[in-house]
């Protein structure tokens, strides 16, 4: 089992269980055991296939390579179980909930869902139950091995010279950016008429006009309407009641109403909203619902002018730093996560294309270590606020090297080290387990520790 194998064995569930597939009906057979543990031909099968449909690279002898990966997942779990790690039903079953809301969304609906997995959300549930489990009880375990694991400067040195000059990564221009954010308060004026708004499309829906239509022509959520990427939603969701994602004032108002039943307006740090409950199945809902932003005035976009102005001289003078100023005076509930810093693929640094549009032409004259003058924008949902951002870091196109990307080679440089301490874990281990293997896989050259150690465990062999 080759190091980058184990460290890939637990993303390979994850992608696995990425694409729900009914259950095989023709004859299966045991192809490998650990432990207690067994792994079917057809889950190779199912894995095979969505590496196929995820448009991965397929490796020659996919089967082997799936077969070790499965194992060595299995083998983590069974040491997780006996080590006691906590891993509660109630965790397995957020996962779960998760992850099927997220098929939902991404195929348009439970119906469609269930329609292209030829099988019930329940029946998707329980299918996805021990593999979910497994796979955390399995990221516990790897966690555990990996916990003390550190690395040097001198550690990063020596693995950034053994590779060679050729095989250096080519960076494009990156940044590091942050922003305080302030979204000014719209006038009661302006908050009594979206008000207005909405009791006057909840009164249209109650005389039968179609709520996912209204939705679609009145609603401020950018979801709800047709664009050249999608159709629009309609203001349609499928939720949970233990959902994060969703405001939470909005989650409970959903759950508080009777299928078929029309709230009436109530804010949210978003808007003004109404929902209608179209069903409810203990925790799961369908709901629809109607968005409304107060829209403010150039009197209100002043004035946040006028806050941004005074954080921006503290800013320059000194007198407070970037993190507290994102923490004392943003609107943005995301940043006080980040330290306000915009986040991407690869962290807080960003390629000039993953930026807004509208923050390029503000990093035109600003310098690293410089605050831009405040500046008017709209947010994903059309909400119209004021920012200033810092530019923290800029670095040229360049060769990867010690100055400019040393934490990068020490990240790549560390989980070299831990894929090594997981290999040692491994070959401390492999021998204890009762293991077994088809016949058909016994020649893989990756097999080879596993074919090793059933002969160790299996007698007369």
């Amino acid at each position: 089992m080759t190091n980058r194998i184990l460290l890939t064995a637990l993303s390979l569930l994850s992608i696995t269980l990425a694409v729900a597939q009914p259950k095989p009906v023709i004859a299966d057979k045991i192809v490998g055991v650990v432990g207690n543990k067994i792994i079917l031909k057809s889950d190779l099968d199912n894995q095979l296939l969505d590496m196929q449909r995820q448009g991965m690279d397929v490796p020659e002898n996919a089967r082997c390579f799936i077969l070790e990966q499965s194992m060595g997942i299995k083998a983590l779990v069974l040491q997780a179980e006996k080590d006691s790690l906590p891993v509660t039903e109630e965790e397995v079953e957020t996962d779960i909930d998760n992850r099927i809301r997220s098929f939902i969304n991404a195929y348009g609906g439970k119906d469609e869902l269930e329609k292209i997995a030829g099988r019930t959300v329940y029946q998707l549930k329980e299918d996805f139950r021990e593999g979910i489990r497994d796979q955390m009880l399995g990221t516990a375990m790897r966690n555990k091995i990996v916990s003390d694991v550190r690395i040097t400067p001198n550690e990063v040195k020596s693995y950034f010279d053994k590779i060679p000059a050729d095989s250096l990564v080519f960076y494009e221009s990156e940044v590091e950016i942050g922003q305080v954010i302030v979204y000014p308060k719209a006038s009661r004026e302006a908050e009594e008429y979206a008000i207005e708004q909405l009791v006057a499309l909840k009164k249209q829906a109650e005389a039968g006009k179609d709520f996912r239509v209204l939705a679609s022509n009145n609603s401020d959520d950018p979801s709800a309407k047709p664009s050249a990427q999608s159709n629009g939603n309609g203001g349609q969701f499928e939720i949970n009641r233990s959902q994060k994602d969703f405001d939470q004032t909005w989650i409970a108002k959903a759950f508080s109403l009777k299928e078929g039943q029309i709230s009436n307006p109530f804010k949210t740090r978003f808007g003004y909203h109404i929902i209608k409950l179209v069903s409810r199945a203990g925790d799961d809902a369908v709901v629809q619902h109607i968005l409304k932003i107060p829209q403010v005035t150039t009197y209100e976009i002043k004035e946040g002018f006028e806050k941004l102005d005074s954080v921006r001289s503290k800013l320059i003078a000194g007198t407070i730093d970037f993190g507290t100023a994102v923490n004392k005076y943003s609107d943005d509930e995301s940043s006080k996560f980040t330290g306000g810093m915009v986040q991407g693929p690869n962290g807080s640094f960003l390629t000039i294309d993953q930026l807004d549009k509208d923050m390029i032409p503000m990093l035109k004259d600003l310098k690293v270590g410089q605050y831009s003058q405040p500046t008017e924008f709209a947010d994903q949902r059309g909400k119209k606020g004021v920012r200033i951002i810092y530019l923290k870091s800029q670095s040229q196109p360049h060769r990867e090297n010690m100055k400019d990307d040393y934490s990068k080679i020490a990240d790549r440089a560390l989980e070299i080290k831990k894929e090594d301490a997981i290999d040692k874990w491994f070959m401390s281990k492999i021998n204890t387990y009762y293991i077994r293997i088809d016949d058909e896989y016994k020649d893989c050259p990756s097999m080879k520790k596993w074919v090793d150690a059933s002969k160790v465990m299996t007698p007369g062999k």
